[in-house]
């Protein structure tokens, strides 16, 4: 008997429901629980999320995005990554004004969000205690950042939201040498793709100026640039 081969989307919603389903971190598994039942004052009528969140986006995309981990009241609260805390408020609001996201805001898995030729995650699925995650857990969860590129062949430019998404992505693609973290830094892979870095869109990147709209506005239009450049050549 024949064996039909899946299809992406089906290989996609294969890879979530594993990533949704993990266990393989006992010390997050117990916060992000811990998190879902105490809650926020604030959200204490919200029925939060509690477990690891996938990657969202273009389920096609040429430009991919790889941010550190939930936020224990956002994305662990919502169900979707970046959403319902002020980093995905930055950054989806700057995904909007460079052309890859429909909308600027990000505050609930049904609010209408969509993004186009783009697609954003985590390096670490689960909320982390003190937002650090270790180095085991950081391992633990890379293999399902390289399934989503290997279902993702039109990926051109990689987008790392600070240091710890820039060394979890040179750990992803075995980049030794490790090239060296900066706002705006570029490093073309031997396939012909690029990772492109940002700071972090976190309060304490913000609120301080070290991160400001237009320098992050200014890295998704070079994302864009490059992905121009790829398919011209």
């Amino acid at each position: 008997m024949a064996v039909l081969k899946r299809t992406q989307a089906e290989e996609l919603a294969a890879l979530e429901e594993r990533i949704t389903g993990c266990f393989k971190c006992p010390r997050l598994v117990a916060w992000r629980e811990q998190v879902a039942r105490e809650k926020r004052a604030a959200f204490a009528d919200e029925e939060y999320w509690g477990r690891p969140i996938p990657g969202f986006g273009d389920p096609d995309p040429e430009v991919y995005v790889l941010g550190l981990a939930p936020a224990a009241h956002g994305g662990n609260r919502t169900g979707r990554v970046f959403t319902g805390d002020r980093s995905g408020d930055w950054l989806f609001a700057s995904m909007y004004r460079t052309g890859f996201a429909n909308q600027p805001q990000s505050v609930s898995i049904d609010d209408g969000l969509e993004l186009n030729g783009a697609w954003v995650t985590a390096a670490v699925r689960c909320a982390p205690p003190a937002n650090k995650p270790l180095p085991s857990e950081r391992d633990n969860c890379l293999p399902y950042a390289a399934e989503e590129l290997r279902l993702m062949p039109r990926v051109r430019v990689i987008v790392c939201l600070g240091a710890f998404g820039w060394d979890a992505a040179c750990r992803l693609l075995s980049l030794r040498p490790k090239p060296r973290f900066g706002h705006g830094a570029e490093h073309r892979l031997p396939d012909g793709r690029t990772l492109l870095a940002t700071f972090h869109p976190s309060q304490q990147n913000t609120f301080t100026g070290k991160l400001t709209e237009p320098m992050i506005d200014a890295v998704f239009d070079r994302a864009r640039q490059l992905v121009q450049e790829a398919d011209r050549g």
